[in-house]
């Protein structure tokens, strides 16, 4: 009998997932809460449509009781972007820091659509895809997190 995957399957080896829909982008979302990112760490290449972000994502996966909490820097990519918009963004103050809070994908049944990256403090990202193919892979080692714990969200 198979088994599904668990946050600890994935242990010290590095991510590299891709999503193709609506429940794959479901789980990229939830790696990548509360990953934060210098706002010049972001990029849209129009004739290659593709959008990518380079991250400090928080490794939710190890978070399981045992050892300090880590984040590791991430390229999350998306394929087939036609346009990017976005709010509450500032492209020209070079130390902004952006959160990653969500990622949502409002698509039809053949994936095309819009991704909407939901930042925190009203700021958002929305790209407009052909369909839906996005990746997240881990670029460095884990490192411990500034903050020595956890983000935390207040309801």
């Amino acid at each position: 009998m198979a088994e599904d995957a668990k946050f600890e399957d994935g242990d010290e080896r590095p991510l590299n997932l891709g999503a193709l829909d609506g429940e794959d982008l479901r789980v990229l979302a939830t790696l990548t809460q509360d990953a934060v990112l210098p706002v010049t760490e972001m990029s849209f290449k129009p004739r290659e449509r593709r959008f990518a972000l380079l991250l400090n994502r928080f490794r939710w996966e190890h978070q399981t009781g045992r050892g300090a909490p880590e984040r590791v820097q991430s390229l999350l990519v998306f394929e087939n972007v036609l346009k990017v918009t976005s709010q509450g963004i500032d492209r020209s103050d070079k130390d902004m820091i952006l959160s990653l809070l969500d990622i949502e994908f409002d698509g039809a049944d053949d994936d095309a659509g819009n991704v909407t990256l939901v930042l925190a403090g009203d700021g958002a990202i929305r790209l407009e895809v052909e369909a839906l193919e996005a990746s997240l892979r881990d670029v460095t080692r884990p490192y411990l997190a500034p903050s020595k714990s956890a983000p935390h969200h207040n309801a």
